[in-house]
């Protein structure tokens, strides 16, 4: 990967240490929920008397951790295999063949790496795909500015069928992510379908992580502590795990050990604008590993704001509406120019 930014090592004080982790608790209290009860064919079903029990299995998973997993998902097997193994061989390439499908300030899809990003802190290969193409997004976090830029797909011509295993991939975590957003409105006591509007031009987008050895292990995570600042993150780890999430009852950091063919699901910063601090994105990291996550974002237009059906007098809104399109933007050329300022967050609009 190269020499190290001295400003890596310099940064490295103030980054989590992985001993606040307790190895014992393992996914303890993590609730593993089955979906065994809704079928692809449900997808327009929408009766609030169906699957009672999964629906506050969900809400109390969402309002107590901010994450959970599911098993039994409708996912197959054989689809995030196909996947698993396209990453591996195209991370297994030489760097200057990676390079070739480089993402830029033009464009974030595609690949990327520690080295191409400098002010990132993180180690770590990346690469990034439209789940619905092309991504529609402003072309500046400037509010005056109304031009809009169209982000494409690149494709690397190893292995032949990356392009299909991604496709499918995506299409098949979009569904389960969109089925959890039904169950999410009616956890907090919505109509099953009050979402989907908001992503009929969506600009989610998945992720293949690879996580190599560092020469400096000590000083780096996989991803430093943080929270998804989207809608919702579906995610799938390898069997090394790797992934660790602050308990809100104490601040602890647990490691959530891989269970077989689960997927990982977190609540993101809009779900909790949305929500109005029922539901809270909470905090993550990564050690080495490989992963892939789909983040279910809206459309670029949307104006995310808490939901008038969950605001009154005794509880009034906790945060200003922004638009998600700027927001988006305004994150993206944060990874390809140092900031002179902290980097843009959800809480910045929090009302005191």
């Amino acid at each position: 990967m190269g020499e190290v930014d001295p400003a890596f090592i310099q940064d490295a004080e103030h980054r989590p240490k992985l001993s606040n982790t307790k190895p014992g608790d393992g996914v303890e209290g993590v609730p593993l929920i089955d979906l065994s009860q809704i079928r692809a064919s449900d997808a327009d079903d929408h009766d609030p008397r169906k699957n009672e029990d999964l629906v506050r299995e969900i809400g109390s998973a969402c309002e107590e951790w901010g994450f959970f997993q599911v098993i039994n998902h409708g996912v197959a097997t054989e689809t995030r295999r196909s996947i698993e193994s396209a990453a591996r061989a195209f991370f297994g390439q030489a760097l200057e063949e990676k390079r070739k499908v480089r993402r830029d300030e033009k464009s974030l899809l595609g690949y990327y790496d520690t080295e191409l990003t400098k002010n990132v802190r993180d180690w770590k290969d990346v690469f990034d795909m439209a789940a619905v193409e092309p991504i529609i997004v402003p072309s500046t976090p400037d509010p005056d500015d109304h031009d809009l830029l169209e982000w494409f797909n690149q494709w690397p011509d190893y292995p032949p069928e990356f392009r299909e295993a991604c496709e499918e991939y995506a299409r098949e975590t979009g569904k389960l992510a969109m089925k959890l957003m039904e169950l999410i409105a009616r956890s907090l006591g919505l109509p099953a379908n009050k979402f989907k509007d908001y992503f009929k031009d969506q600009t989610s987008f998945m992720r293949l992580n690879h996580y190599p050895p560092c020469p400096f292990p000590h000083l780096a995570l996989g991803v430093g502590r943080h929270k998804d600042f989207g809608c919702l993150t579906v995610l799938a780890q390898d069997d090394v795990g790797g992934l660790e999430v602050r308990r809100k009852s104490d601040g602890e950091w647990i490691s959530l050990k891989p269970t077989p063919d689960a997927y990982i699901i977190n609540v993101g910063d809009i779900i909790q604008v949305w929500s109005n601090d029922r539901y809270e994105s909470v905090e993550h990291r990564v050690r080495e590993r490989f992963s892939i996550p789909f983040f279910l974002n809206p459309a670029h237009y949307t104006v995310v704001k808490p939901l008038e059906e969950l605001i009154d007098e005794d509880n009034p809104p906790k945060f200003r509406a922004y638009s998600w399109g700027k927001f988006l933007i305004h994150r993206s050329h944060s990874n390809f120019k140092k900031q002179n300022v902290e980097n843009i967050q959800t809480y910045h609009f929090r009302l005191q």
